[in-house]
């Protein structure tokens, strides 16, 4: 039924329940699961010294490493390794606005379906910003299953 999974990831423990449904939904389906983080940098813009804008990046970057990287290990140590071994597994990085990233990957990669996380790591911005769950699921071309 699905093709390709998309998983948007920030490391946050609903990230990480979201990508145990998108692991058993891609181990039942043998859909493909392209893992997505996002590197907010808008919020960069302005700060004063250019130094301290490219090592808050490269923090951000090492954030969305080990978050791809959880992922990873949890596909590794999925329970059902015999179905999850033929699982095609994509992983990449962006920078930009997360909501935005999100819905240009679903076009760009022809994703059948979106597992994420109802709240990510910055909770608060759900109050001030409008969630990015939120955004995507009033946008997508795809349904998108929100894990809480």
């Amino acid at each position: 039924m699905y093709q390709k999974i998309l998983l948007p990831t920030d490391g946050s423990k609903f990230a990480e329940k979201a990508a145990e449904h998108a692991i058993w939904i891609a181990s039942r389906s043998g859909a493909e699961i392209i893992v997505l983080n996002v590197i907010e940098t808008s919020s960069l813009v302005g700060l004063p010294a250019e130094d301290l804008i490219v090592k808050i990046k490269e923090m951000l970057k090492e954030e969305g490493r080990r978050s791809l990287e959880r992922i990873s290990e949890m596909i590794a140590q999925s329970e059902d390794e015999s179905k999850i071994k033929d699982v095609k597994i994509t992983l990449t990085t962006e920078e930009g606005s997360p909501a935005d990233s999100i819905l240009k990957t679903i076009e760009s990669e022809n994703v059948d379906l979106v597992v994420m996380g109802t709240s990510g790591k910055h909770g608060l911005d759900r109050f001030l910003l409008g969630s990015v769950t939120e955004k995507v699921v009033r946008s997508a071309t795809c349904p998108v299953l929100a894990v809480h």
